[in-house]
């Protein structure tokens, strides 16, 4: 017990000693660099409750039917339950991590029996030993500290990823009902001007036998109805396939409920200069880099620590008939207590080598992070500059549809009391008001796609 004693003297005064080493220290992000150091500033910042990627989904997306898609997803998609998986698989590493700290027990019994020819000993000799032994490490060097912090970074990190999985399954479902809608909105319309089209066939056929147009008119009119009836059937095709895809994610052999065509995301008032460093913070695939460069710092000052003594306690206690090289019928009580510190002299160099490669990935998990951060800075303006410029362009274009449909008018009203007016006209003003309506639909959906786009990029989807 005296030299036990000692020994755990010994090691307080070493942990004295080496209090200033990083072993014992928190993961910090880096001071010294511009980036790192102003986003641990804005980490420290309360997250702004009303920024438009801290909104519940539930507050962006408010047609009913789409939340009941993504509600549908949320609870059955296999990626996001395995990821789920995940975390209760870091929640065990971690306990283990914690129970590190506790002494282990064995309970070994054990008999052994031996025979020896010569005199006097002409039957069995019988022994047995019932031991419960106990092994305490002390984690003087806070080897066992820096495995559990490295295990809670763990969880933090699969925590992150559930989020991240739980916002791309968000936008995912979200980006396929608006699609399915304005497909089926472009079919309505490429179905009723197919209808127009059919008719003007017929009525260029009815001019050319009056004398009034060429046979050239006539197959010029013929061959823009085929093109409508072969976008049709390009439509149809895309919108079967967009929702198989939704299907696929709501894990369903098919969508529950039919989507209306006129169902349309509301464009919230979020246009601004520019996303400041704390809701960029807020971004899971950010958060995950920050968690893989917090590992990788514990995992460096795990390869520190294996430069310094492990202190082990050890006991051990049973029922025995063997007490030395005595055998005694019946056995007796027996207690064994020691205390081990084993110091690292000479591994071959690989305590030098696991230092050195893990200082290595330590600075690339910080390169890591910050390209995440500059990379999600840039997606976060690329969402904000595409959505301005589409929702500008839709404006444009739907006072472009506004002229064109008066345009059809005039040529009808033209060619009903000019002759001088041909059909050719009418034909070609239809043609490209059906360009301009297909053209907004789809930017239309452009400007939905980047508003989900920027939800997303903002890390939402909580």
């Amino acid at each position: 017990m005296k030299n036990i004693s000692k020994i755990a003297v010994a090691s307080a005064v070493s942990l004295l000693m080496l209090s200033s080493c990083n072993i014992y220290k928190k993961f910090e992000m880096p001071q010294d660099d511009p980036v790192t150091a102003e986003y641990a500033k804005a980490v420290k910042e309360s997250p702004d409750s009303t920024a438009y990627g801290n909104l519940a989904w539930q507050k962006v997306f408010t047609d009913p039917l789409l939340q009941d898609y993504i509600s549908i997803a949320l609870a059955n998609n296999v990626n996001l339950e395995n990821t789920r998986l995940n975390v209760d698989i870091a929640r065990a590493n971690l306990q283990g991590a914690k129970l590190d700290y506790f002494p282990s027990l064995a309970l070994t019994p054990n008999g052994a029996g031996a025979y020896y020819n010569i005199p006097g000993a002409d039957h069995f000799t019988w022994t047995y030993s019932i031991p419960l032994s106990m092994s305490w490490e002390i984690d003087v060097f806070a080897k066992l500290l820096n495995k559990k912090r490295a295990a809670q970074a763990s969880v933090y990190l699969q925590e992150d990823y559930v989020h991240a999985v739980q916002s791309q399954l968000i936008s995912g479902v979200a980006t396929l009902y608006y699609t399915i809608a304005n497909l089926k909105s472009q079919l309505a319309l490429a179905e009723q001007t197919s209808e127009v089209w059919k008719q003007s066939v017929q009525t260029m056929r009815d001019f050319k036998t009056a004398g009034r147009v060429t046979e050239a008119a006539v197959v010029q009119s013929e061959a823009q109805y085929y093109s409508i009836l072969a976008s049709i059937s390009d439509i149809r095709t895309s919108l079967a396939t967009t929702e198989s895809s939704l299907a696929l994610l709501l894990n369903a052999d098919r969508i529950p409920t039919a989507i209306p065509a006129e169902a349309r995301l509301d464009i919230p008032a979020i246009m601004r200069d520019g996303i400041s460093l704390r809701e960029i913070a807020q971004r899971p695939d950010v958060r995950v880099a920050e968690q893989q460069l917090a590992a990788a710092y514990y995992a460096t000052n795990s390869a520190r620590a294996a430069f310094y003594p492990s202190l082990t306690i050890s006991a051990q206690g049973g029922f025995s008939n063997l007490l030395g090289s005595f055998i005694k019928n019946p056995g007796d009580w027996f207690v064994n207590l020691a205390g081990q510190l084993t110091a690292p002299l000479f591994s071959r160099g690989q305590n030098i080598s696991r230092l050195k490669g893990a200082k290595i990935q330590q600075q690339q998990s910080l390169n890591n992070f910050k390209y995440t951060l500059l990379s999600a800075a840039a997606e976060i303006d690329d969402a904000l500059v595409s959505l301005a410029n589409n929702t500008e362009k839709s404006k444009q274009l739907a006072l472009q549809e506004e002229d064109l449909q008066k345009a059809v008018e005039y040529t009808n009203m033209l060619m009903v009391h000019d002759s001088n007016t041909t059909y050719l006209e009418v034909l070609n003003a239809q043609s490209s008001l059906l360009s301009a309506q297909m053209n907004r639909l789809n930017t239309e959906l452009a400007r939905e796609r980047d508003l989900i786009t920027l939800y997303q990029a903002l890390g939402g989807g909580r």
